[in-house]
């Protein structure tokens, strides 16, 4: 019997290009590759009769070209707090083969390594957000400046057709470093901030 799952909150995201993300606009990565991570804090969700409220996951990822051609290599951090059952919806959930954005990612995936059970950390709050996952993730957000005047720019992008979210708050992030199974740090690249909203169910 399938089981619907539905999550809501908010996704944070990183990675190595220039701010606006290429990605966004179907374009290839700044400099040829991409590394980079979203990490979502989830507000109210479930799969079945297992709630995930308050639970977190991160997708980082590595990619010698753009996304869309393959080849990327990925690695899943869940919440060390997740009980068994909310380890085992997780689990399913960023698999892919049940709806989401993960369906995309494992589209694209040569390798996907995880899950690594973490602790995460949150401090939520528009552009100046902060999320830490263990020693695997330190992400800071913050906005894109002026380059005259140092003032902050407020810049958003609405993209209906987005799968990972529909309205992004663009920026920057001041901190973006990754260690485990991939080791970077893109500090002073681009950053986003957005609400989510998914919806999916099982095929068994």
């Amino acid at each position: 019997m399938a089981t619907k799952w539905h999550m809501e909150g908010t996704l944070l995201g990183a990675c190595s290009c220039d701010w606006g993300c290429p990605c966004s606009f179907d374009a290839p990565p700044t400099r040829g590759f991409c590394e980079g991570t979203y990490a979502w804090h989830i507000e109210r969700g479930w799969f079945g009769d297992v709630s995930l409220d308050g639970l977190s996951l991160a997708w980082v990822a590595r990619s010698p070209g753009p996304l869309h051609q393959g080849n990327v290599a990925g690695t899943v951090l869940t919440d060390d707090r997740a009980t068994a059952a909310q380890r085992a919806a997780l689990k399913t959930i960023a698999e892919g083969t049940s709806g989401g954005p993960w369906t995309i990612f494992k589209a694209v995936s040569v390798q996907t390594l995880g899950p690594h059970y973490v602790p995460f950390r949150w401090v939520l709050d528009g552009l100046a957000s902060k999320v830490s996952a263990g020693d695997a993730l330190q992400m800071e957000l913050g906005p894109i400046r002026n380059p005259v005047t140092g003032k902050a720019e407020e810049i958003y992008l609405d993209k209906p057709t987005g799968f990972t979210s529909k309205r992004l708050t663009l920026g920057a992030n001041e901190v973006f470093r990754v260690a485990g199974d991939f080791n970077f740090d893109h500090s002073g690249k681009y950053g986003e901030y957005s609400k989510f909203a998914y919806s999916g169910q099982t095929t068994d």
